[in-house]
């Protein structure tokens, strides 16, 4: 059974599947604190909505009737007997899944074991700003391919130049879609939009959170 903070049809805010419908599955717990964390509610057990096992999961998924899944948290990859739920989405081919990961997980054997390619990976790489930079598993830096993603949240210009020294030292943007994030009130838009002028930063994309357009930024299940 799977602690679920919340579950919910609703738009992509973020990532390659930003503006079309999805349905979420956040799960509870999560092995990180950052500081500017916007889902910070889903830490504590006592944020669990509903305990739902892998078939309750899937079913919900279904009766959606929506191609795209973003399993997100807390942190989807530390859940225990994940694996189990992953080995039945993977063998959905009419579903495209993203699994919103921290960032601290080595998404390595997952995408071993998961391969059928319905899977995605979007990963985090989290900077200066978010306190848990040191907890960051670089293996992913390696394991990420063409239908991954990574993410850098930024929330100061110390952020960006230390997310655009990994871009080039990994060289990124050739291996998979590559997002700049910015945290929510921390640092505009515009600064960001400079700053790839500045370095010449192809195939790199600027996203804002459309959710928190839309919506009010406190609002939940949205």
């Amino acid at each position: 059974m799977f602690n679920i903070t919340e579950k919910f049809l609703s738009i992509d805010g973020e990532g390659p599947s930003a503006g079309e419908i999805a349905t979420f599955i956040r799960f509870q717990g999560c092995n990180l604190r950052c500081s500017w964390c916007d889902t910070a509610y889903s830490w504590e057990k006592e944020s669990t909505n509903e305990k739902l096992s892998v078939e309750e999961i899937y079913n919900y998924i279904k009766e959606n009737e929506c191609t795209n899944v973003t399993l997100t948290g807390g942190e989807p990859l530390i859940q225990d007997n994940i694996d189990e739920l992953l080995e039945i989405l993977n063998k959905d081919e009419t579903l495209i899944i993203h699994i919103e990961t921290n960032g601290s997980v080595d998404i390595g054997e997952f995408k071993r074991k998961h391969n059928k390619g319905n899977i995605s990976y979007i990963v985090d790489y989290k900077l200066p700003s978010s306190k848990v930079m040191k907890y960051m598993n670089l293996n992913n830096l390696n394991s990420v391919g063409f239908k991954d993603a990574y993410k850098f949240v930024v929330g100061s210009m110390e952020d960006l130049k230390v997310a655009y020294e990994i871009i080039k030292e990994y060289n990124l943007s050739n291996k998979c879609s590559v997002y700049l994030s910015t945290v929510f009130g921390k640092i505009r838009p515009e600064q960001v939009v400079e700053f790839m002028k500045d370095k010449k930063l192809n195939k790199v994309k600027l996203q804002v959170q459309l959710h928190k357009i839309i919506w009010d930024e406190k609002v939940r299940g949205v």
